[in-house]
């Protein structure tokens, strides 16, 4: 075994993949091996997490010095035993282990990359997997348990009580938490959970933001708008995001568009075009320079361990309204001071309101959340918490 050498272990790895932990755990790939850690990622050929195609190539690449090896995903059953479990679910039914076991296994599975793991586990002082929720992470993390660190980025959903995860979430050497409310959740599903350090994440600081160059570019009028970037989909509360903000135009006296970027669908209604624009992928300049051109972040999701795209809001000066269902966003709002909480669409369009006819008191509201994030979620210091955890393993 090395002592520097570490795995890392996520579904999806690539500059063009989009999601949070995956993001998440390439940075802090670039970041240890910037202090001299030797990091392999294991992963697999997908970029997409709606088919699991393979896109890239089964091969052993360099990445900024990150040693990356990718693994077919074989994604041949049929999917009747995730139907049959839904169905057992949705009619209030709890779901037998033996029809957890065949739900996880009724997908995508990498067997190269558990058996290439069987063969070099000793090599690496940790093995870190993340997010919990996928067979690379469950089939990955119980390799070598004694030396595995489970990433959970746990959210409040049925499938975070599938005994199938207890051999995971109780076997393996211990947990990196990215916030309190996480941990709380950990406690009160697994009391018997390995054991669990809140080390948080860090999050790029941008230099120099381009608020009016990021509007001439994408052609957008001086209408001010709100931002939602990330994954559209129902996981995420877009549907409901959409629905409610629709419902606020409609009334014509909101003077609001909305913005988004990232992957999947946009079904605008025909009545409301023109106020609901799609920008599709952005590169991580526009990213940024997005943040600083709205006039407050949405974040409509419920099921956040992190959410790091209201830290990147706060970093360019921008109000965050936030879906109050999510406990970890909603500590973050309250903790800083910098965001707005709703419960259903009325009080969603009354914090719209707020920003489209007090632009001065939103923008003020931001204020404390640049320095929030500053304080708590840097990447020298989030890195420094985890060489310190991987250094303490045996």
């Amino acid at each position: 075994m090395s002592d520097r050498r570490i795995a890392l272990v996520p579904p999806r790895y690539g500059p063009d993949v989009v999601g949070g932990a995956e993001l998440v755990l390439r940075e802090v790939a670039h970041g240890l091996t910037a202090r001299g850690w030797q990091v392999d990622v294991l992963t697999t050929c997908a970029r997409d997490h709606y088919t699991w195609a393979n896109h890239y190539p089964a091969a052993t690449t360099d990445d900024q010095g990150v040693r990356v090896q990718r693994f077919k995903v074989v994604n041949d059953t049929s999917g009747a035993d995730r139907a049959a479990l839904l169905r057992t679910m949705a009619l209030g039914g709890s779901p037998t282990l033996a029809q957890q076991e065949s739900w996880m296994n009724d997908g995508l599975r990498v067997p190269d990359l558990f058996h290439a793991l069987l063969d070099t586990a000793e090599q690496y002082r940790a093995i870190v997997v993340s997010p919990y929720l996928f067979w690379t992470s469950f089939a990955g993390g119980l390799v070598a348990p004694e030396r595995t660190i489970l990433r959970p980025c746990l959210h409040d959903e049925p499938e975070a009580r599938f005994e199938v995860f207890e051999p995971l979430v109780t076997g393996v050497a211990k947990l990196w938490l990215n916030t309190q409310p996480e941990a709380d959740l950990l406690d009160q599903i697994w009391p018997a959970h390995a054991p669990a350090e809140v080390l948080g994440e860090g999050v790029p600081v941008p230099e120099v933001y381009d608020p009016a160059g990021f509007r001439a570019r994408h052609g957008l009028s001086d209408r001010p708008f709100a931002l939602y970037g990330g994954r559209r989909e129902g996981a995420k509360n877009w549907d409901a995001l959409l629905d409610g903000f629709v419902a606020a135009i409609r009334k014509e006296d909101l003077d609001l568009d909305l913005v988004t970027f990232g992957v999947g669908d946009v079904h605008v209604p025909p009545d409301v075009e023109g106020r609901i624009i799609d920008l599709g992928l952005l590169s991580d300049r526009d990213k940024d320079d997005a943040f600083a051109a709205a006039a407050v972040y949405l974040q409509p999701s419920a099921m956040e361990s992190f959410s790091r795209t209201v830290m990147e809001a706060w970093l360019a000066g921008t109000p965050v309204i936030a879906n109050a269902a999510s406990a970890v966003v909603a500590w973050h709002c309250d903790r800083s001071g910098a965001g707005l909480t709703y419960d259903d669409n009325t009080e969603l369009e009354q914090c719209l309101r707020f920003v489209a006819e007090a632009p001065d008191e939103a923008a003020a509201l931001a204020g404390p959340g640049r320095q929030y994030v500053l304080d708590h979620y840097t990447w020298p210091d989030t890195l420094s918490r985890m060489e310190a955890s991987l250094e303490a393993m045996p």
